[in-house]
């Protein structure tokens, strides 16, 4: 091992290496060699001790039996299925699947009008790859009002209103390719969020570049919560991964790789260090006050210079070496005074202090690596880290298959050169670790007891089901001294990461106000056509355009037959009258690949043309009623 502490290393009973030292590990990381050495166990100094893996312990302390309530909301991403589900913990019972970006027949998002306002111009996207929810914060602690989700397919950011679990904005972000990273600000409360752009390419993306790397970058980008309007980007280095703000609302923070901003695997793979890129957003903010700003083709986005690696950083930005494609960005809880950054191809994780940063933006420090405080060594391919409430650290090991549970203070007691061992656990997972999360890990509120562990391989876990596997989830409890299996289960691709939030932090509706914004402006045709939604079943003829109104309560529509004339274009508005908790309607018309959900006190609405001279029959597609199947009508369109 290069730069290696005269000081002998040696291995605990837990794998854990002792007495690292204040090494760089620059040779070590070259020996990483291929990520893609899927399942390959730990080398060298590092091994896998297997002791503590999938215990049973006493299962019942985790159950939750029928008509018993889970203690946790656990958020996660559908990866590309462009969606956001909830879960049960510890049950990992299924609730609910949040459509964001992508088509959902069930409840008609991309098929209703008022789906397809908050979809907007990107609604020709059929899908999304959803990656990072972040629930809302007022002090640190989750508040219940909005999930935020990202789409690096399409470069958009996606809000979900939690008090009824449906999207309400999506944004699509300009002058960039790709948003991986999301994160929020967490004090005082949730008032900026922040998107990561991963792919570099040439700004303004025009086709003038097409073909020199060196005017290919990217940018942070930063939005209005409340509004999602954008407020400001960062030009900055390399491509940006990750991303995690601090405790006190000063900072936003990224991982970049690719600092030689290649564009080939060998040329990304190149450099021994990448960086941390860190943000001063008050600095960045002022310069867009005092218009010290440009812009980028079309767009009226101020865009900030922070570029800048070469010299530490900029005004508005500072560049932490960190080795090697770092990945993972995450702030300690309950007080946010260390980040953990996660180095892929290297075998540590850097943990650096926030006041350091402090301490570079005002020059009391001139080395940003001066900032690292440790740099435990930990296993084969870290990937992202979570903690608990008792100063402890848990990393996702992607070759190992591992998680490894290790003690921030003793990690930087040793990189300081004290005799001491941080490694305090190690379980295998199945298999191929990416995004892990402890409960309620991203607050101050952080309470040890649970992990999720995200794995992207199941291999021989489950039946097979032809060439494309399931992924595993696995729950485990970390409340104890040695981690604990608890859940086992396949999910459907690609989950990539996941939050938990304590369930009385959320207080959905069990049904609609009336008054909800959600329908609004198909409450405002209604008005404007003197359609009482509440009360009236009526059909409007204007010109060539036909607007259907009609009530449902179980077990019948308002309307059952109105005609129309081939080439008309219909709008058929529904009202669920109901007010009982579950009872939900659906309205399907036959052969228009027409389906939605209409809600306890909902109006949900869709336009198409009639273009089928005939006979239709719509019919309720949520079973209401013990004459649910009689709760049809016609469509009749005359030739």
């Amino acid at each position: 091992m290069s730069e290696m502490d005269t000081k002998k290393a040696t291995i605990d009973d837990t794998g854990g290496l002792q007495n690292p030292g204040r090494r760089k590990f620059l040779g070590t990381t070259a020996a990483v060699g291929a990520v893609g050495a899927a399942g390959a166990t730990g080398t060298g100094m590092l091994v896998r001790s297997g002791e503590t893996s999938a215990a049973p312990g006493n299962s019942n302390a985790h159950k939750v039996g029928p008509g018993q309530l889970d203690e946790y909301y656990g958020f996660w991403s559908g990866g590309h299925s462009g969606e956001v589900r909830i879960f049960g913990v510890p049950s990992m019972r299924e609730l609910l699947r949040i459509p964001v970006f992508n088509f959902d027949s069930a409840i008609g998002w991309g098929i209703t009008n008022e789906s397809k306002r908050v979809l907007g111009e990107s609604g020709v996207f059929l899908n999304g790859d959803t990656h990072h929810p972040k629930v809302s914060y007022t002090d640190a602690r989750y508040d219940g009002r909005w999930c935020f989700i990202n789409d690096k397919a399409n470069t958009r950011v996606g809000r979900i209103r939690l008090d009824i679990m449906r999207t309400d904005k999506i944004v699509t972000i300009p002058n960039t390719a790709s948003i991986h990273g999301l994160t929020l600000q967490r004090v005082p409360k949730t008032e900026r969020v922040f998107a990561a752009g991963e792919m570099i390419i040439p700004t303004p993306n025009d086709g003038r570049h097409l073909e020199d790397p060196s005017e290919y970058w990217t940018l942070m980008t930063c939005l209005d919560a409340e509004t999602m309007d954008i407020k400001w980007q960062v030009i900055v280095d390399g491509n940006m991964d990750n991303c995690d703000t601090d405790y006190e609302g000063k900072y936003v923070g990224a991982t970049c790789y690719n600092s030689n901003r290649g564009v080939t695997q060998e040329e990304m793979m190149g450099p021994e260090r990448d960086w941390a890129v860190i943000f001063n957003v008050a600095r960045i903010e002022e310069a867009v006050a005092n218009g010290d700003y440009t812009t980028i083709g079309d767009s009226d986005v101020p865009v900030v210079d922070g570029r800048g690696a070469d010299k530490g950083g900029s005004d508005y930005t500072v560049y932490i070496p960190i080795p090697r494609s770092p990945h993972g960005f995450n702030t300690a809880p309950p007080d946010g005074k260390y980040f953990v950054v996660s180095g892929k191809l290297s075998p540590t994780c850097s943990v650096v202090e926030w006041a350091r940063v402090d301490d570079w933006f005002d020059g009391t420090i001139t080395d940003p690596r001066d900032t690292v405080v440790a740099e435990p060594e930990v296993g084969m391919g870290p990937l992202h880290t979570t903690f608990d409430d008792r100063g402890n650290a848990y990393t996702s090991l992607f070759i190992d298959s591992q998680v490894v549970k290790w003690n921030i203070a003793d990690a930087i007691r040793s990189y300081d050169g004290a005799d001491v061992n941080y490694i305090r656990d190690r379980i295998d997972v199945h298999y191929q670790i990416g995004h892990l999360k402890a409960s309620l890990a991203c607050s101050r509120d952080v309470d040890g007891k649970y992990l999720a562990s995200l794995s992207k391989f199941s291999k021989d876990r489950f039946l097979n089901v032809g060439p494309l596997h399931p992924e595993n989830d696995q729950l485990i409890d970390i409340s104890g001294e040695k981690m604990e299996l608890v859940h086992d289960g396949p999910t459907y691709a690609e989950p990539h990461d996941a939050l938990m939030v304590r369930a009385d932090q959320l207080d959905p509706v069990k049904i609609y106000d009336r008054e909800d914004p959600f329908f609004a402006d198909t409450v405002a045709m209604a008005k404007e056509d003197g359609v009482t939604l509440e009360r009236d079943n009526k059909v409007i003829r204007d010109g060539n355009k036909v607007r259907v109104y009609m009530t449902s309560i179980a077990p019948s529509f308002g309307i059952t037959e109105f005609k129309v004339k081939k080439g008309d274009e219909v709008t058929i508005v529904v009202t669920n009258l109901d007010m009982i908790e579950d009872l939900s309607h659906g309205f399907a018309l036959v052969n228009h690949g027409i389906n939605f959900e209409v809600n306890p006190q909902q109006t949900s609405s869709v336009t198409f043309v009639a273009d089928k001279p005939g006979v239709h029959w719509y019919y309720c597609s949520w079973f209401c009623h013990a004459l649910h199947m009689e709760m049809s009508g016609r469509m009749l369109v005359e030739a």
